[in-house]
């Protein structure tokens, strides 16, 4: 039995075949093409090809896709939603979208603020104003929207206000609405998590989209018996179903397989890895096996949001980041790029554009295209330039880690070619074999997890107790996920004070993971 794993990246769609064992049996990079699903397509064809394994004994296929990321970014294929924010009147000075740019403002046909909601401590501030509700609902139904995000204050204390709205929404607006919860996606911050929630309700169709065009993607090339999943950005997998209801969690799962295929291929659990696109290079950290959780919030397309994001820093380095000297002999790498078009445009292929691939090529630190075509860089600039990339990638590795100790260092992805084997404040600097296609890698091994949060006052609920009673509510995710209940681990638990809650409340997170079933 085999799985396949794809990664859509901007530059280029990596396919990878891995047995039972976990074992790569094959694997393939090339261009992305303008049509996401022709390029699928073509990706599954090679590396069948390549493999000559039996479509009918692949049983999982994972994608990884930067389609909703790109929807935020490029403002493309939103649909057009309803706000419903519970809230007033406390909430009401700070209206929904206050801070948002005007191009990307206008998927919000309307939005409303209503009664209802609790204050921090969980105390009600005003019984829900459901006739409000009911009203905004049957609004939305005579203008054809097909989602709603709903939000409530401090939802993240008791979301029953969310969930007797979301009722509402269905009795008003029929099953077939998309609706999305604040309390399922974000933390504390009410305008954060809304943010977030709204971004997850305007992508349903780019989510429905992308799964049905994988699934028919893998018909239309013969592959009918595998189970298909998405990548989502913490390293692990998601239902095609749950995919669709939360298309925001596919958002930054890119650097995740990578930072998982490094982990996997490097058999190190802990370290910075280094992932070199064609065009940007993303730094992350691999702490037990799994990408490490940003601390802060996180902006989007220039919306600032709070859900479950990596730890991810991106620089404007790659394979096709183009070399200028400028008058005063200053060189700079980057950040602009010939991108997928390095075949043509680079000077080792023949092209008229100096890129970070040339002069790894011309320094001898890479066999690729027609070394020939470089030979007329002078060597003093070629190091010259190599010091520039090497100090981007120094700092770029202090700024991840959090001692200032020395530590191992993966790189990964096929423009990692550029980077020189000696990096200051790394222990260790590992390339490992098929480092190209470890984004692939890293969606095809992933394994499925549950994620359990809470607030609890351990002055009502012992400790042990309550934490006890998280891990076993995380595992019992995990396996309503598809985990095999044997393999479920718990591989983090959070459990930070809360000192502007009374007694002795703190927030609870715990995640839990298994391999697929």
């Amino acid at each position: 039995m085999y799985k396949l794993g794809i990664d859509v990246g901007g530059t280029n769609t990596d396919a990878v075949l891995i047995d039972d064992k976990l074992r790569v049996v094959a694997d393939i990079k090339q261009p992305t093409s303008e049509d996401i699903y022709e390029g699928i397509l073509r990706a599954i064809r090679n590396v069948l090809e390549v493999s000559g394994v039996d479509k009918s004994r692949i049983t999982q296929a994972m994608l990884g896709t930067t389609q909703c990321t790109n929807a935020i970014v490029e403002r493309r294929n939103l649909a057009p939603i309803g706000i419903l924010r519970i809230g007033a009147p406390a909430t009401c000075g700070v209206p929904p979208m206050v801070d948002w740019a005007e191009d990307i403002q206008k998927i919000a046909v309307g939005s409303v603020i209503i009664r209802g909601g609790s204050e921090f401590d969980g105390k009600e501030l005003v019984p829900l104003d459901e006739d409000a509700a009911a009203a905004f609902f049957r609004e939305m139904k005579e203008k054809g929207i097909k989602s709603i995000a709903i939000s409530c204050v401090f939802s993240t204390v008791r979301n029953d206000y969310e969930v007797r709205a979301a009722q509402l929404c269905r009795e008003v607006m029929g099953n077939d609405v998309h609706i999305s919860i604040s309390s399922e996606l974000g933390s504390m911050g009410l305008i954060e998590r809304e943010n977030a929630t709204i971004l997850n309700a305007a992508l349903w169709k780019v989510a429905e989209r992308f799964t049905e065009g994988f699934a028919k993607s893998l018909q239309d090339e013969g592959v009918v018996n595998a189970e298909v999943y998405l990548s989502q950005n913490d390293g692990t997998l998601m239902t095609m179903e749950h995919a669709r209801r939360y298309p925001i969690l596919t958002i930054a799962c890119g650097p995740t397989n990578s930072i998982r295929g490094a982990s996997y291929l490097s058999k190190l659990k802990n370290a910075v890895v280094i992932d070199v696109g064609g065009t940007t290079t993303d730094l992350g950290v691999i702490q037990s096996g799994f990408p490490r959780e940003s601390s802060v919030a996180v902006t989007i397309g220039g919306v600032r949001t709070n859900f479950r994001m990596p730890d991810v820093i991106s620089i404007g380095l790659g394979g096709g980041s183009i070399v200028h000297e400028k008058a005063d002999g200053t060189i700079t790498v980057g950040p602009d790029s010939v991108g997928y078009a390095i075949s043509d445009r680079a000077l080792v292929f023949g092209g008229d554009t100096m890129t970070a691939t040339d002069i790894a090529v011309r320094l001898g630190m890479a066999e690729l295209g027609d070394k020939k075509l470089v030979s007329h860089i002078p060597e003093d600039f070629a190091k010259r330039a190599m010091d520039v990339i090497r100090s981007m990638i120094e700092d770029s590795v202090d700024a991840m880690k959090v001692s200032k100790e020395d530590c191992d260092v993966i790189l990964v992805g096929g423009g990692s070619i550029i980077l020189p084997e000696k990096i200051e404040g790394a222990r260790s600097v590992m390339k490992p074999e098929h480092f190209g296609c470890a984004n692939a890698i890293g969606s095809a091994i992933s394994k499925v997890s549950g994620t359990y949060e809470k607030l609890i006052d351990y002055n009502e609920i012992p400790r042990e107790t309550a934490l006890e009673q998280a891990k076993a509510e995380a595992v019992e995710l995990a396996v309503k996920a598809g985990a095999i209940p044997a393999t479920v681990e718990i591989i983090e638990v959070d459990d930070v004070p809360l000192q502007y809650h009374p007694g002795n409340t703190n927030r609870v997170k715990v995640k839990a993971a298994g391999d697929l079933a």
